[in-house]
């Protein structure tokens, strides 16, 4: 016998959701986190896009209003990282057994390392233009990237700020030629380019950022209200490399009830291909793939075993 039916690895907005319906199914349920519950939500200070809450949440408290409710339902939680029929799952401290396994381990946003990145995030710079533009009205920001998600997050921002410039390394851009299209036409949309940002400066949130231009060494200090970060995502897809099939950004490939090609494996929220990259999908997915455990788990048990 095993030592849960369900293990779920990560504690991000999928692995909570997908823990509480687990644990609500009277399924013997285990959750791993190796660093901080709530994952990526847990870093944001106010929530307004998820539904149920009209004047916002801010995000630590809401990761722990979800855990809370899977530990009421029996949920186990262990706070251990994880190196990399039944599944055997080794951590540092232990090996423990289940049925059915949900990795839950999202990705990781690509930082830029200067000063002040890690200090002013959450109060002035961010990584999801969906999440945080609204912050921003009839402010100036600037966007860090030349790719798809850069110009496209971009695009979004310029609903609400005053001004977005685009700040890329390179003289050119590497998003698709249509949203080049639409970038250029933007009368919002403005361009640095063969420029990186050598710091983020202010005193309570975002006030100034520090500019280079990688051709002349010449630097600049201009004054920003908010510093957007497109520089892409590196899933945590690690545990996955040789059990399932990764797309070319390291992202599982899934079904529509998030399993996988193994039987009893599922792999939902950010770590999946095709991701929103939103909490709400992201407890969407824990949802489904918590349910499609179920089911699977309920088949197996259907099924007699045979003697002789």
């Amino acid at each position: 016998m095993s030592d849960y039916d369900i293990a779920i690895i990560g504690a991000g907005g999928a692995g909570l959701t997908a823990a509480i319906y687990a644990a609500r199914s009277r399924r013997r349920t285990i959750l791993f986190e190796g660093k901080v519950i709530g994952g990526q939500i847990a870093t944001t200070d106010i929530i307004e896009n998820y539904p149920g809450f009209p004047d916002g949440i801010n995000g630590f408290d809401l990761a722990q209003l979800m855990f809370r409710q899977a530990e009421k339902f029996g949920a186990e939680f262990a706070f251990q990282r994880l190196p990399g029929g039944t599944f055997e799952i080794a951590t540092a401290e232990r090996t423990i057994t289940a049925d059915a396994v949900i990795v839950t381990a999202g990705a990781d946003y690509n930082k830029l390392g200067v000063p002040g990145e890690a200090e002013f995030t959450g109060r002035g710079v961010s990584y999801c233009g969906t999440c945080d533009a609204a912050f921003f009205a009839g402010r100036d920001v600037i966007v860090v990237g030349g790719g798809d998600s850069a110009i496209d997050e971009g695009l979004f921002i310029t609903r609400y700020a005053s001004t977005v410039t685009v700040v890329h390394r390179r003289d050119t851009l590497r998003a698709s030629a249509i949203l080049q299209e639409r970038a250029f036409a933007n009368p919002k949309m403005r361009f640095r380019w063969n420029t990186v940002v050598e710091a983020i400066e202010g005193a309570e949130s975002v006030e100034r950022v520090r500019l280079r231009n990688v051709v002349t060494g010449e630097t600049e200090t201009i004054p920003i209200d908010g510093v957007f970060i497109f520089i892409g995502q590196t899933p945590n897809s690690h545990l996955l490399k040789g059990l399932v099939d990764l797309d070319p950004g390291g992202h599982a490939i899934v079904d529509l009830d998030m399993s996988t090609a193994v039987p009893g494996l599922f792999v939902a929220g950010d770590l999946r291909t095709k991701a929103a990259r939103q909490l709400v999908s992201a407890a969407g997915d824990g949802a489904t793939a918590a349910i499609s455990a179920e089911h699977y788990l309920a088949a197996r048990d259907a099924v007699p075993e045979r003697h002789g």
